[in-house]
Formats: C-alpha cells, sequence, structure tokens
C-alpha cells in the first residue's frame, strides 16, 4: 500500500465550524482515502491547535516538532507526509512573521528527512499552506487571534512555496481551493473539506504516477 501520513492542526482534525467534528467521511483526508481507493492507506494525524514548533501554555502538547517524530516513526515505512501547518503559529503570543513560521516548518521537514523510514527511501514531503484567516477572528473563541493573523495568513504561500522548493518537497497552496467558513473565519466546512481532498488527490495521483 501507498502509505500516507498527514500531519495537521485543527483542520486536519475537522473541527466543524457549526460545532464538534466532521465525520470521517466529511473529513479530507477520509474524503482523500476515498478518491484514492483501496491501494492507498491515509493515517490522518490531526491536532486542534497545533504549531509547528511553539510551545503553547494555554494549550499544551501543541508542539508539532515534538509530536512528529513518534508519528513517523509509528507509522513508518511512509510514502507522503503532508504537513499541514502554521495556522496556530499566527497567534499574537508567539510574535512570528511569516519567516518565522516558515523557519519552523522548515524544522518539521528536516525531522522527517532525518529520521529512518525502516528502510525504505525518505517519504515525498507535501508541504501545505494553510487556508487564510478570515477577519472577525480577534472575537472568535479562538484565544490567541488578533486581525493580523488575516494579514499574515495571506504572507505565508510565498515563504512555504520557498521552503518546498529549496528542500524538494512538493507545495500545495490550500487557500487556492479552499477557505473557512464564516461561521468561525477559521475552520473548513465540508464543501471546503472536500475542494481540498479533492486537489490533493490529483496531486499525489499525478506524482506518483511521475515517479512510477
Amino acid at each position: 500500500m501507498i502509505n500516507v501520513l498527514c500531519f495537521g492542526d485543527s483542520n486536519t482534525n475537522g473541527s466543524n465550524p457549526a460545532g464538534g467534528r466532521h465525520p470521517r467521511d466529511v473529513r479530507w483526508a477520509g474524503r482523500l482515502q476515498r478518491l484514492l481507493g483501496d491501494d492507498w492507506y491515509i493515517i490522518e494525524e490531526g491536532l486542534g491547535g497545533r504549531t509547528t514548533v511553539f510551545d503553547n501554555p494555554i494549550e499544551p502538547h501543541r508542539n508539532g516538532l515534538a509530536a512528529l517524530p513518534g508519528a513517523l516513526i509509528t507509522h513508518r515505512p511512509l510514502d507522503y507526509v503532508i504537513i499541514s501547518l502554521g495556522t496556530n503559529d499566527m497567534k499574537a503570543m508567539f510574535h512570528a512573521d511569516a519567516r518565522v513560521i516558515a523557519a519552523g516548518l522548515d524544522m518539521l521537514v528536516h525531522e522527517v528527512k532525518i529520521t529512518d523510514n525502516r528502510g525504505a527511501p525518505m517519504p515525498r514531503i507535501v508541504v501545505v499552506s494553510p487556508i487564510h484567516i478570515k477577519p472577525g477572528i480577534s472575537t472568535s473563541g479562538f484565544i490567541g487571534f488578533d486581525e493580523h493573523a488575516v494579514e499574515l495568513s495571506h504572507q505565508l504561500a510565498g515563504e512555504y512555496r520557498r521552503v518546498a522548493e529549496r528542500e524538494g518537497c512538493l507545495f500545495f497552496d490550500a487557500a487556492q481551493v479552499a477557505e473557512p467558513s464564516d461561521l468561525d473565519q477559521l475552520h473548513m466546512d465540508g464543501a471546503n473539506h472536500a475542494k481540498f481532498a479533492d486537489a490533493m488527490a490529483k496531486l499525489l495521483r499525478d506524482d506518483w504516477a511521475a515517479r512510477h
């Protein structure tokens, strides 16, 4: 099977802007599994509040760099690792600009490269620049965001693309195909999970076909 680790935050976990969590068949990882079929194994590893490298004292255990090695070792050998993080790095408490957030992403990419893949070749890495945050986030229920995060979310794709090109990764700009709901300015509804999954399925299929 072609093993794909989806390592992300609440939009990978499937937080529903209307409350609760989307069912697995609505979440983009679950839809991706259906689209790609039985030859592929999609591993969903999303956690709300997860950052690239930052420790959040209000929400502990959200540091992506601390969690990624265990996930890589647990599920190896892996063919693809999709890294979909950065939104939570935009919280004001971290004082991180787009270049700093991209540097955190680069550390995650490096972690994938240095982790033994149980003798298999290093997995292909897909760098995902997250969907844009909508205005009004500072008055939402999500502690830590101010309105500057809206502007910052539009600056991230260029920095992420540079990391992907430098490190030989695939690049996917989620904001080109999906957006958050007006209900909470942050999370995708079912229709946008579907758009994300459809585009990701095409990227993976095309890349696999080109290399095999």
